[in-house]
């Protein structure tokens, strides 16, 4: 798979640095003295913690070479690391083990959870934000354009590695392992200027998977097959904008 594209990521700052402020809040912490955030993508989340715990030692880790470049220019002294969270084994607990919107790109979630658990500090936190969507209009038509076009089989197995499941499943994996567990969802009912937009968005995530196994005229196709359901499934409102629901799952865990 190519590269994250941080700019295009960062085209819906806002939209996306929302759930991680959500999930902050509910960590209540009252002075870490080291956070780790997994998958901290170009740093949007990173900064938040920066500005919650100042004085603690934050790592920002991801397996992304395109979004750690990003964080370093924007925050040189800050410190940046790249791994693959799902081969991540911590040589020292953390008093927080954060991370927003990047598990759902990791597999083996029943093995997941526990070891990042294991990995906080014991009094400290594991705070997790998964989107829980992939029954969305967004997603769906993805599969479904997938499965009708002649690049069917290139397509086969593009999303396998994402796997989230239902609140309680995370609840009965943590609960043997945590002093206590703060579990919630959330739709935002995301307000975007057009169905388009709806593309845009997914281009620099879930679409990412589906259109890097095709070549230049293929995508330009599937996308245009895409952006017709989509315009189709997201009705325009009065003011010319579309309401794109979007619903993610929080997790809060004390060790």
């Amino acid at each position: 798979m190519t590269d994250w594209n941080p700019g295009l990521y960062l085209k819906f700052d806002d939209q996306r640095t929302r759930p991680a402020r959500d999930l902050l809040a509910r960590v209540p912490h009252p002075g870490p003295r080291s956070v780790v955030d997994l998958g901290c993508g170009p740093g949007n989340s990173t900064e938040l913690l920066h500005e919650r715990w100042p004085a603690a030692r934050i790592v920002g880790i991801d397996n992304s070479p395109g979004m750690l470049e990003q964080a370093r220019r924007a925050h040189p002294d800050w410190l940046w690391e790249e791994h693959d969270v799902s081969a991540w084994r911590p040589a020292e607990r953390y008093d927080v083990v954060y991370s927003n919107a990047a598990l759902q790109w990791v597999g083996d979630h029943a093995g997941l959870f526990p070891r990042l658990l294991d990995g906080v500090a014991p009094g400290g936190f594991l705070a997790v934000q998964i989107p829980r969507n992939l029954d969305a209009p967004s997603h769906a038509l993805m599969r479904d354009t997938a499965e009708e076009g002649a690049w069917r089989e290139k397509l086969r197995g593009a999303r396998e590695t994402i796997a989230v499941a239902e609140p309680a499943f995370y609840y009965d994996l943590l609960a043997p392992k945590a002093a206590r567990i703060d579990l919630w969802e959330t739709e935002y009912a995301q307000i975007m200027d057009s169905a388009d937009a709806v593309l845009e968005w997914v281009r620099g995530t879930g679409l990412r998977p589906f259109v890097a196994r095709l070549d230049e005229a293929e995508r330009a196709e599937f996308e245009r097959r895409y952006l017709e359901k989509l315009r189709a499934a997201y009705a325009t409102r009065a003011d010319g904008r579309v309401l794109f629901p979007f619903r993610r799952l929080f997790i809060v865990a004390q060790a």
